[in-house]
């Protein structure tokens, strides 16, 4: 109330004057001898006697210009100019813009003056000036000059804007692409963020694997003592006491094993994974994720469970080595045949190995000892888990780690394993004595032995020549092996032999019902699902087979003979003596290379031949003839 009293009263004092002065500078003689005069100094006189007058009348005496325009406006319209407000530092380090032209320029130029209504007016105001120029002129008279200049400057106009539109699109271009490498930091950042909640994860996944592994066991221990307490019979003091004076009691004695008492076989458990890993599908095709020295020689066979999982090699040097492949770094040997392994699979956490010594062998791989971390921090019980030393160079595992894996040893062929393949409790070998093996994993046993050669003449006596599937009359090839391939499904077999035959299998009734005939060389790798099977043969050529009919569905042909070959929902890769990996894709129906031949020939280095080769999921694993394994994207 005080301020708005004060406000009246220099409102009062401000007419007051302004009335003064308007006498003053009307046209009087003797301002003194007005009565208007005298009455409004009067007045004057008045307002100045009163203190409150006065007292405003000496704020404003000691207040700046500045605060007398602030006190006129509101509390927004403060706050709004604060907040607009640029102080004169920025104002003098405004950053020099490149652009070589003004605001204004760009506005123009980018005005849309070529738009339909546009040329409609121009079209209308051409044609009117069309009627006023239709007169002839001279080229030679001022006014042709004139209209010259004009569509000169015309022209000239039109020319700089296109020039302004293009430094804007230049510019434009380079923002994109700044902010396309920003996004590509910031993808990155974001990657490697995935990488490390990767490895968190499979750390994880181990651990809980080891305890599930720790509570069966006490689960078991539990259940055999809570069986054991129940069969011991309940004695009396008196039974008790008789028996004192033995050397030992009887009771006891009956819990001894005998000495040919078999040990209780307990069946393994099947380890599946929890998560699957989703790093490699953010990667682009054809990117290397690691390459490992896996071996000193020619890698023959080799199989992963899964992306970033564990993968199983093995080579001519008589080794078979278990590689985390999420470290890349090797966790154990295998250690038990006593040739080179030639064929091998992993399934979950089984692993079925077939050598050159005519037996197979099923481990545990759940059963590994080896800290998936690393680390360096360990207890002296546990001291030989870590595989890294402190200069952190990958060094040899220690020889135990893989000590509890082994399970049992099929042993019945007569000669080398060249083939083998399991599903659930069901296991099929092929082997260079011309046969093929099923076995019963459960315990152990092999149920059934298929005669090739048999077969192959059952075929040819009981065949027409002329029905689709008959056996043809090209002899094998020495070099190569007799079962060069074969898969089972149930009771499905599916096998590829040095004839260049494909012959399907019923294991129900150990009968080839089916022999499928395109290849002019040995086979040597196939694989098949509910409706295709895809065969890869010496003869350089890849055949893709329906199920259906038993007809060619497509084939594709290589410069040189294919070794290895596997496909997943989406490719079709295998090794065809070069040093990369052929990929087809089947959605897009596009063939391209993939592997250390194209990366490493920029660098004037020639790796060597790519061997084996597996895929799962756009995981690729290829091994070469030199040892090397590497691993990429597809």
């Amino acid at each position: 109330m005080g301020e708005l009293q004060q406000t009246r009263g220099l409102e009062a004092f401000g007419r007051k004057v302004t009335t003064t002065a308007s006498h003053l500078i009307g046209p009087i003689t003797d301002p003194t001898s007005h009565p208007h005069y005298q009455s409004a100094m009067t007045e004057i006189h008045k307002q100045l006697q009163k203190p409150t007058l006065q007292r405003s009348v000496f704020a404003i005496a000691r207040t700046t210009p500045t605060d007398l325009v602030r006190s006129k406006l509101s509390s927004k319209e403060i706050q709004s100019r604060a907040l607009a407000y640029v102080p004169d530092e920025l104002l003098k380090n405004i950053p020099a813009n490149s652009n070589s032209y003004s605001l204004f320029q760009g506005f123009q130029a980018s005005f849309p003056d070529f738009n339909d209504e546009g040329k409609k007016h121009k079209r209308r105001v051409s044609r009117g000036r069309k009627m006023l120029d239709e007169r002839p002129v001279d080229p030679g008279s001022p006014h042709a000059v004139q209209r010259l200049k004009k569509d000169k400057t015309s022209m000239m106009h039109q020319l700089e804007m296109l020039g302004v539109r293009k430094n804007m699109a230049s510019s434009e271009i380079r923002e994109i692409d700044n902010k396309i490498a920003n996004l590509h930091g910031m993808r990155k950042i974001i990657l490697d963020r995935l990488a490390n909640l990767e490895k968190e994860e499979a750390v994880l996944e181990h651990d809980i694997m080891d305890v599930e592994s720790r509570l069966d066991e006490a689960q078991e221990l539990a259940d055999e003592a809570e069986s054991l307490a129940m069969a011991t019979p309940n004695k009396s003091e008196e039974d008790l006491s008789r028996t004192e004076e033995g050397f030992m009691s009887q009771s006891i004695y009956e819990k001894l094993p005998a000495a040919n008492t078999p040990p209780s076989k307990k069946k393994p458990r099947n380890h599946r994974k929890k998560t699957l890993p989703i790093l490699h599908e953010h990667f682009e095709p054809g990117t290397m994720i690691r390459s490992m020295r896996a071996h000193q020689d020619n890698i023959t066979a080799l199989d992963f469970d899964a992306p970033f999982g564990l993968m199983v090699s093995a080579a001519m040097d008589d080794s078979v080595r278990v590689w985390d492949l999420n470290a890349g770094r090797c966790i154990g040997t295998l250690e038990g045949h006593t040739a080179s392994v030639r064929t091998l699979q992993v399934e979950d956490n089984f692993l079925a190995t077939g050598s050159m010594d005519a037996t197979i062998k099923l481990w545990d791989l759940s059963k590994a000892h080896y800290d998936p971390q690393g680390s360096q921090e360990v207890d002296e019980e546990d001291e030989d888990l870590a595989f890294v030393n402190p200069d952190d160079h990958a060094v040899d595992p220690p020889a135990g780690s893989m000590a509890d894996c082994p399970l049992f040893t099929l042993e019945a062929h007569l000669d080398e394993i060249t083939a083998l393949h399991f599903r659930g409790d069901v296991l099929v070998s092929g082997s260079a004595d011309k046969t093929l093996r099923q076995w019963d994993l459960t315990n152990g046993r092999c149920v059934q032995t298929l005669d090739v050669m048999w077969a192959a003449a059952q075929a040819t006596a009981m065949g027409s020549s002329d029905g689709p599937w008959r056996q043809t009359s090209r002899s094998a090839d020495g070099s190569a092996d007799f079962v060069g391939a074969l898969q089972v499904f149930e009771s499905a077999l599916a096998c590829g032999t040095a004839d260049g035959m494909v012959r399907l299998w019923d294991l129900r009734s150990g009968q080839v019902h089916r022999s499928l005939v395109g290849h002019t060389g040995p086979v040597t790798c196939l694989q098949f699902d509910d409706v295709h099977l895809v065969t890869g043969s010496l003869d350089r050529s890849i055949r893709i087979w329906d199920l259906r009919t038993g007809s060619i569905f497509d084939a594709y042909a290589y410069d040189h003979p294919i070794t290895s070959m596997m496909f997943d929902t989406r490719r079709i890769v295998c090794a065809a003596g070069e040093d990369v990996v052929k990929v087809y894709d089947k959605v897009e129906g596009r063939h391209w290379d993939c592997g250390a031949g194209i990366t490493e020939t920029e660098k004037a280095k020639s790796p060597a031949i790519i061997e084996r080769v597996r895929i799962r999921d756009g995981y690729m694993v290829e091994g070469r003839q030199d040892g090397v394994v590497g691993v990429w994207t597809c």
